[in-house]
């Protein structure tokens, strides 16, 4: 199993690889987002970026920008969207990323009175984004999301875009999997419906209402189940501990705890 952890986008990256570097990780996950990791002043500091990797013998999984709007109705700010998703895509690709992870189109605004249209848009985009992925030769990873942002936080809502795209994985996030569904039931219920397609995972806690993005057992989150679940079925690859608590220390206790987990089951 491989553990990392995700930079903070208003700290310089550089910075943030020596911190979670010095934790133990064994990857950093670039929140490419700004002002810090905006894919601008990622591709001007990608030499030292890839120093700093290799010196510390780090992987990167990218994660694409968060702060964008690929479903919305307006056509100028989806297209908008959709030049920062490939810009960075192709930023991720010369940093030789080894995963990208990519958040479906957030559903709001008037886009919640129509929402047939606002799917049928984000599904257009996501179909656009994968396509240059692959072009790139770049892995993409879908995230499951929460209620709030109007689509894929069910599992049924994944069927047809992972038979769609056979090459197309899983970002399993136990956080977001929680909310509105506490015990973790929907979480266990990605794990064992789509096993075989998860490619990457995010791991927080909270209590079932936000994303909190607590260390491990500060919230409601069945982790120890979650854990075996995971052995039964095989997982052997990258986690994200997705933790913003003031101490970064956390980090790795959490990352411990959950090592622990998986090998006492």
């Amino acid at each position: 199993m491989l553990y990392g952890a995700m930079n903070f986008p208003i700290k310089p990256v550089l910075s943030e690889i020596e911190e979670i570097a010095e934790l133990g990780f064994d990857y950093l996950e670039l929140a490419m987002d700004p002002p810090q990791a905006h894919y601008t002043t990622v591709q001007e500091n990608k030499e030292l970026i890839l120093k700093a990797l290799d010196a510390y013998s780090m992987q990167l999984v990218c994660h694409l920008p968060t702060f964008v709007s690929i479903a919305d109705l307006t056509e100028s700010i989806r297209k908008a969207s959709l030049t920062e998703m490939f810009k960075s895509l192709e930023v991720a690709a010369e940093l030789n990323a080894s995963k990208v992870v990519l958040h479906p189109g957030h559903i709001g605004g008037l886009g919640i009175f129509v929402m047939e249209t606002a799917l049928k848009y984000g599904l257009d985009s996501l179909a656009a984004i994968i396509a240059k992925a692959e072009q790139l030769g770049l892995c993409v990873c879908l995230e499951n999301m929460f209620p709030r942002t109007g689509s894929f936080f069910e599992p049924a809502n994944f069927t047809e875009i992972l038979e769609r795209f056979p090459r197309l994985k899983l970002t399993l996030d136990t956080g977001h999997a929680n909310i509105g569904s506490p015990q973790s039931d929907q979480t266990l219920g990605f794990i064992k419906q789509f096993c075989h397609r998860i490619g990457h995972i995010h791991l927080s806690d909270n209590f079932g209402k936000k994303d909190d993005h607590l260390p491990l057992g500060e919230g409601t989150i069945d982790f120890y189940n979650i854990a075996r679940s995971l052995k039964d079925f095989g997982y052997d690859d990258t986690i994200t501990l997705e933790i913003f608590a003031e101490d970064r220390c956390r980090l790795q206790s959490s990352k411990e705890d959950f090592a622990a987990m998986l090998a006492a089951v």
